[in-house]
């Protein structure tokens, strides 16, 4: 009542200045006016001549809403903490203001989505599957070095054939490499994100792909396997930066609506760069003996992309705010992420995050594993990741052309097919980005994990028996069911539920954690799949499906659902946990 009275008090006042009040109904500027006269005055004018409509006129530059207040007669009891019984009801944000995290999709948000994802993902997927088409290519260049570097230019068969054994050992370190890069740089996600920023690292991390390119391109005009090998290792490092810096970013940045969604897109934009790479790599395009080098070259692309758009788009507001206290640039970056002025609620609950992280101590790698409240989503985070690369699919899209021979599909059959699995991982992965928001994250993961336990189990069968022809068939489509079931939910969602299970001190540490796991099994399976399936031949593929069924068993009974609950929602769960 009284913040009400003090508010018409000063409207009154101004109208009185104004001369827009009739002289008997003007009130005083010198002294105290008659309070109870110039109430009922208010009072009469409110209910008569507004009609309830207050005071705030349609133009003014303040008036975010259209307020209306009842009349007396039809006054509800308002809603309050202590009062019950107030004049003006205090009215739900639904019905003035609309919340920042559901104003949704815009274009600002987009353009900095495509400027993070584009320019890293991409290396990521690209530096996967490049190196499958071209394989025999590259084999017959490093043994021509070899024999060139001993003087051997007619050797017999014993010799030729230790030349391609040894070019056979060069070419799985060439490949093996990689992911021993994006375990070094996995390693370096929480130091470069607490360091220079999400935007900042994402930046700087674009160094490591020049250098890349540069060894790879000089690699075949010098005649040395060496400089390719040091280029793998470079962009390696790039893209085990890239899988923790990008999904934080991207996380960071959207709407809690939206966070899955915009989370998923970093695995989208790795399916449509292994799709290129194939296509790219096959023999009558760029995976010649000629033309390779500009074929591993050509990340240099999405690079330049980013260096060109991301610095039009703001640092993460959470890491603005939390880790270096810029209030006014967190605001800013919010609004342009937003396209609107409104993002107070959003600030406020960030601000409030501030505040609890001001009370605890910043989070060590040690303290992510003694603390209990810790110790539980870094556990889940790792497992994961390792139920991400356990569950085949690097198996798969490293050897899918050997797959599709051992059913029977020869010669560029194999690769179109292979090709073909690209296609649907794409697909796949689009669709997920709708039904992640909407069936959550925990059903896609257990839908997609027992589905790939059936469908791994009867590749295996069929691919015993691909003798007959009714079983190759199948193989194929059990491979196209496979990737359909993995592109679903396993294969995106792992990467930013790091970013969901974790607040602000916390995550630099424990995606750091998670993405070194991710790519050290990434490195065992790649290093691992061949000796094994040389000695169980296609029954490798049972082992996997009993990877597969554990994992759906631990998706199950730990794993929680985090859609559309905010990180002090999640944090409290696991908090419920520890005291249970």
């Amino acid at each position: 009542m009284f913040f009400f009275f003090v508010c018409c008090r000063r409207y009154c006042c101004c109208c009185c200045a104004a001369g827009s009040w009739p002289k008997s109904e003007r009130c005083s500027t010198q002294g105290s006016p008659d309070h109870v006269s110039w109430y009922r005055v208010m009072n009469q004018r409110m209910e008569e001549d507004d009609y309830g409509e207050g005071f705030i006129a349609e133009s003014h530059p303040l008036r975010p809403t259209h307020l209306n207040v009842p009349l007396r007669e039809s006054r509800a009891p308002s809603i309050s903490s202590s009062v019950t019984d107030m004049d003006v009801p205090i009215y739900t944000r639904d019905t003035t203001i609309p919340l920042s995290g559901k104003l949704g999709f815009n274009p600002h948000l987009a353009f900095a989505i495509g400027a993070a994802a584009i320019g890293s993902a991409f290396q990521h997927g690209f530096n996967t599957g490049v190196v499958n088409a071209p394989e025999a290519v590259m084999k017959s260049w490093m043994t021509d070095i070899e024999k060139s570097r001993d003087n051997v230019t007619d050797p017999d068969a014993a010799t030729q054939k230790s030349y391609e054994d040894h070019a056979t050992m060069l070419w799985a370190v060439a490949v093996s490499v990689f992911c021993a890069g994006g375990m070094f740089g996995g390693c370096m996600i929480g130091w470069a994100a607490d360091r220079f920023g999400r935007k900042g690292s994402l930046l700087i991390n674009n160094a490591l792909v020049v250098l890349a390119v540069i060894f790879e391109a000089i690699a075949k005009p010098t005649a040395s396997w060496e400089l390719f090998i040091v280029g793998r290792l470079f962009i390696g490092i790039n893209s085990g930066l890239n899988a923790g810096l990008t999904p934080m970013y991207l996380s960071e940045i959207s709407p809690l609506n939206l966070r899955g969604a915009v989370g998923t897109v970093y695995q989208l934009v790795i399916t449509i760069s292994i799709l290129v790479a194939q296509v790219l790599g096959m023999s009558k395009l760029m995976g010649t003996a000629e033309l390779w080098p500009y074929l591993f070259s050509l990340t240099i692309i999405p690079a330049v992309v980013q260096l060109v758009t991301l610095p039009f788009c703001p640092e993460s507001p959470k890491y603005l705010l939390l880790s270096r206290g810029k209030d006014m640039d967190a605001q800013r970056s919010l609004t342009w992420l937003r396209g609107t002025i409104e993002v107070h609620e959003e600030m406020e609950e960030m601000r409030i995050e501030h505040e609890t992280m001001k009370l605890t101590p910043k989070v060590t790698l040690k303290e992510l594993f003694l603390n209990p409240s810790l110790r539980i989503p870094i556990f889940i985070a790792i497992m994961m990741m390792l139920a991400q690369q356990f569950s085949g699919i690097n198996a798969i899209m490293f050897y899918s052309t050997s797959i599709f021979e051992m059913a029977n599909l020869r010669g560029e059959k194999a690769q179109n097919a292979t090709i073909g699995v690209g296609v649907v991982n794409v697909l796949m992965t689009f669709v997920s980005m709708i039904l992640v928001e909407k069936a959550g994250r925990k059903t896609l993961l257990l839908i997609g994990f027992l589905g790939m336990t059936i469908v791994t189990t009867l590749l295996a069968i069929c691919l015993i028996f691909s003798d007959y022809e009714a079983c190759s068939i199948m193989a194929v489509v059990l491979v196209i069911v496979y990737i359909i079931l993995f592109a679903s939910g396993p294969g995106s969602i792992p990467w930013f539920l790091v970013s969901e299970l974790f607040n602000q001190s916390a995550r630099p540490t424990a995606s750091s954690v998670a993405i070194a796991i991710n790519w050290t099994a990434n490195f065992f399976v790649g290093i691992g799949f061949p000796p094994v399936k040389a000695i169980m031949d296609s029954y490798v593929f049972f082992v996997f499906a009993g990877l597969q069924c554990f994992f759906t068993l631990f998706i199950w009974f730990k794993v929680p659902e985090t859609r559309n609950k905010s990180i002090e929602e999640i944090s409290s769960m696991f908090r419920q946990r520890t005291y249970q």
